[in-house]
């Protein structure tokens, strides 16, 4: 139940340590897994004492066990090793301390590390961490690479010296780390996250050389694989030789079998790329050579052709026959012409032969009233009536006669 507490009414620490003493004392045995850091074995004492630590979140609880228990493992448990722990939490009230009171210890074989690995890979598997499209292409060419190793470590040597030796230019960010034991897992973590945060960084290189299954666990952290998986940088795995796959092979953009492997992977070799450019101007070369050699032979073709060789022939050819044409084409128009004369010759007499002036000149004259009304017959005027007369010379007036 929660105390009631105040300024004027404090508890005593003897009385807060007692009470929390009581809270601890009424929890039940558990069973604790963990990797021992520190290992204390005094002559003759008949107590153990042991740290027993977490290495996914570097949390770490003291334990303590009787000499016999601990001797039952002791050839095979030392610092580093990963131990299961029945035990009952306890409260040293004189010095505010929590521990644990271990009754039994149980080493991790690695049968049943394997097995449980092989758990978390399927459930990460199943999260999508290894799908093979989140994974990200490597630049052709960096320009700084994060390398994450172990201080002073072969899988450095191999890294650096691999990758200067096929692109001297190449330049590396390198983050120094533990690479086994109890703190590997989160100081590795915290460097890929600096890496990944480095704008110009352009890939991250987690590198170590071989070891046993237990050497290796900290690259099959599960805080490791989603820290890998959330990080926009391309990360390329080089754990151990060709045999050994971490989980973290299976979350990186690209797996390497060894850190030299990794060294070829990331950067191109100049050698190679200068021979590629040699060989892709040689063939652009000959491709252009082919191209405008091609093209002469067609213009040298063209240039043989009769209309090319004399362009006015084809003219002079044509010359006779647009002549012949022109001189047909004059006759045809000068015989229509002259039919069409003779046409409109004869319809010009006839139309004056049946013309009236024509019949006013052979002694005809035509009678018209006052009103130009042309007099066809007696019964049409009337006696004293004045009419125009026209005859072919002009006309004159006439007065008709009862």
């Amino acid at each position: 139940m929660a105390l009631t507490t105040s300024p004027e009414t404090p508890l005593p620490v003897g009385e807060v340590s007692r009470l929390i003493g009581g809270w601890i004392d009424r929890l039940g045995a558990v069973w604790v897994e963990g990797q021992i850091t520190q290992l204390s074995r005094r002559p003759g004492a008949g107590v153990v004492f042991l740290t027993l630590r977490d290495p996914s979140y570097d949390i770490s609880v003291s334990v303590t066990c009787y000499r016999q228990v601990f001797d039952a493992i002791a050839d095979v448990v030392g610092e580093g090793a990963r131990v299961v722990v029945h035990a009952k939490p306890e409260w040293y009230a004189p010095r505010g301390q929590l521990s644990l009171r271990a009754a039994e210890i149980r080493p991790v074989g690695v049968g049943e590390l394997l097995a449980r690995l092989e758990q978390l890979k399927k459930t990460l598997a199943a999260e999508g961490l290894f799908a093979p499209e989140r994974k990200e292409p490597l630049p052709f060419l960096p320009q700084l690479i994060g390398l994450v190793c172990g201080r002073a470590s072969a899988a450095e040597r191999d890294v650096l010296e691999n990758a200067r030796h096929r692109w001297p230019a190449v330049r590396f960010e390198v983050r120094n780390v533990p690479v086994q034991g109890v703190h590997a897992v989160a100081q590795v973590v915290q460097a890929v996250k600096e890496l990944d945060e480095l704008e110009e960084v352009d890939v991250i290189v987690v590198a170590r050389g071989g070891g046993s299954v237990e050497d290796l666990l900290p690259f099959s952290d599960e805080q490791l694989v989603r820290a890998v998986a959330s990080c926009r940088t391309p990360v390329v795995s080089a754990i151990g030789h060709e045999p050994d796959t971490p989980l973290l092979d299976y979350v990186a953009d690209l797996r390497a079998s060894t850190p030299t492997d990794a060294a070829k992977k990331v950067v191109p070799d100049v050698g190679e790329e200068y021979e590629r450019v040699r060989q892709l101007r040689d063939r652009a070369r000959r491709c252009v050579r082919a191209h405008v050699e091609r093209e002469e032979r067609g213009l040298a073709h063209a240039l043989a052709r009769p209309c090319m060789e004399d362009p006015h022939r084809m003219v002079d050819e044509r010359a006779d026959h647009v002549a012949s044409l022109l001189d047909r084409a004059r006759r045809t128009l000068r015989h229509h012409l002259d039919r069409a004369d003779s046409e409109v010759s004869h319809t010009h007499a006839r139309v004056v032969a049946l013309s009236p002036a024509a019949t006013l000149r052979r002694g005809y004259a035509v009678l018209q009233k006052a009103d130009g009304h042309v007099v066809r017959g007696p019964a049409e005027v009337t006696a004293d009536e004045a009419l125009r007369a026209r005859v072919a010379e002009g006309e004159f007036t006439v007065r008709v006669d009862t």
